[in-house]
């Protein structure tokens, strides 16, 4: 018997099954921890939510958690990411109930979150913040049958310290982002490349000597800013926090207000987690023919109700690429409907990154479950230990060796006896 869901096409399924082997291959680390959970069952009869991008490497997560014993549904945290050949596979193949489909609009978007919470949720995970929003907006009856969650992003994370600061967090939570294993690499290598990957899938525009403004140097942004200039790119940097653009001055971008960048750029991406980071002033400036992206995990980085405005009309001109017509008759370009365009115009992040990020996230449901009733209602980091165990074990996946402490040294560090 089908397990209930809401997806495209179920006879996908057989692509899906082949795209989720050929991400397990680079996913080492989540291979050792699902086998220890196939024996331990560390999830065992935990019903759990998730809201993740629907791709190849995400499943690989989710069968990681069923084989933990968790009582997984999965919807999409994006309504643009959902691969419905991997959603029909972990259906049909995985009896996973699965609620997602590419492209779907708003309504639909929410009306699967609601069918994904509809088994009363003991463990949440979030990509993004919109399941634990929804649970504290419109299902307040289902709060107190939660005892924990975990948050992928950046994003999610500032939406839910704000909650927490406010008295407002209605069970605890462990900020995924914040592990070392998480956005050190996924934020700067998977999002560098993987931008890279989506503007060049829809554009098909040489990158190397075009002016390339990257809107924030956070570890996203840094990770863009450099592979931008890998390719050839003229790297422009926009901030508002003066230590992160400092430290962009001191790693040879330039860095100037979008306002003055605007004139300048061929490419613009925005990567900060804002509202409006380019706005109608910067878009009135911009030259005939730039092309503006976000990789930002809500669409709202963009102003496009003003481009809308500022326009005559609009139209598709290739896959995830809208030509905006300009009234003074310039053209502006738009990838992914201003969505996270590695996910909306490519498939997101490489699975030998993501299997940092999704190890982080296993073994953060794993943690919750077995702490919860220590934790108050607040946001949390993983213990150091795990973060240093998944590098570990990513380091002996890649057949890289390290130093240990010897037992003198070890003395010698926690001593405060001995000095100079």
């Amino acid at each position: 018997m089908t397990v209930p869901h809401d997806i495209a096409k179920l006879s996908l399924a057989p692509e899906g099954v082949r795209r989720i082997e050929w991400a397990a291959r680079e996913m080492p680390v989540l291979r050792l921890i699902r086998d220890r959970f196939s024996r331990e069952k560390p999830l065992l009869g935990i019903r759990m939510t998730a809201c993740l991008h629907v791709t190849t490497e995400t499943a690989n997560l989710a069968i990681t958690l069923k084989d933990g014993g968790a009582d997984l549904r999965l919807c999409a945290s994006n309504p643009l990411s959902t691969q419905d050949d991997v959603a029909a596979a972990l259906v049909n193949d995985f009896g996973i109930p699965v609620f997602a489909i590419c492209g779907e609009d708003n309504e639909t978007y929410y009306r699967h979150i609601h069918q994904a919470i509809e088994h009363r949720p003991q463990l949440t995970m979030d990509d993004g913040a919109d399941v634990v929003a929804t649970l504290h907006k419109d299902r307040r009856d289902l709060l107190d049958g939660v005892v924990g969650g975990t948050e992928e992003t950046t994003t999610g994370v500032i939406r839910l310290k704000a909650m927490a600061k406010d008295g407002a967090l209605g069970y605890p939570i462990v900020a995924i982002n914040e592990s070392d294993t998480k956005h050190l690499f996924d934020n700067r290598y998977g999002t560098g490349q993987s931008t890279i990957d989506g503007i060049v899938r829809a554009t098909n525009v040489l990158l190397a000597g075009k002016t390339f403004v990257v809107a924030g140097y956070g570890w996203c942004g840094r990770g863009l800013a450099e592979r931008a200039r890998g390719m050839g790119a003229h790297v422009v940097v926009t901030e508002v926090d003066p230590v992160r653009a400092l430290q962009a001055v001191m790693d040879g971008f330039r860095v100037m207000p979008m306002a003055e960048a605007a004139p300048l750029g061929d490419f613009f991406v925005t990567l900060t987690g804002d509202v409006n980071v380019i706005d109608r002033a910067h878009m009135e400036a911009m030259k005939d023919g730039a092309i503006v992206a976000n990789s930002g995990h809500f669409d709202a980085e963009i102003n496009l109700k003003a481009l809308a405005s500022m326009s005559e009309g609009k139209r598709a001109v290739r896959p995830s690429v809208e030509e905006y017509r300009l009234l003074d008759g310039r053209k502006l370009f738009v990838l992914g409907e201003g969505r996270l365009v590695n996910l909306a115009a490519a498939e997101g992040h490489p699975a030998a990154v993501m299997d940092m990020s999704f190890a982080n996230q296993a073994l953060g449901a794993e943690w919750i479950a077995q702490n919860h009733q220590k934790l108050e209602k607040q946001v949390y980091e993983l213990p150091r230990e795990i973060d240093e165990e998944i590098a570990r074990l990513k380091l002996h996946a890649m057949g890289v060796s390290i130093d240990y402490l010897t037992e003198e040294q070890q003395r010698y560090l926690s001593s405060w006896q001995e000095g100079t």
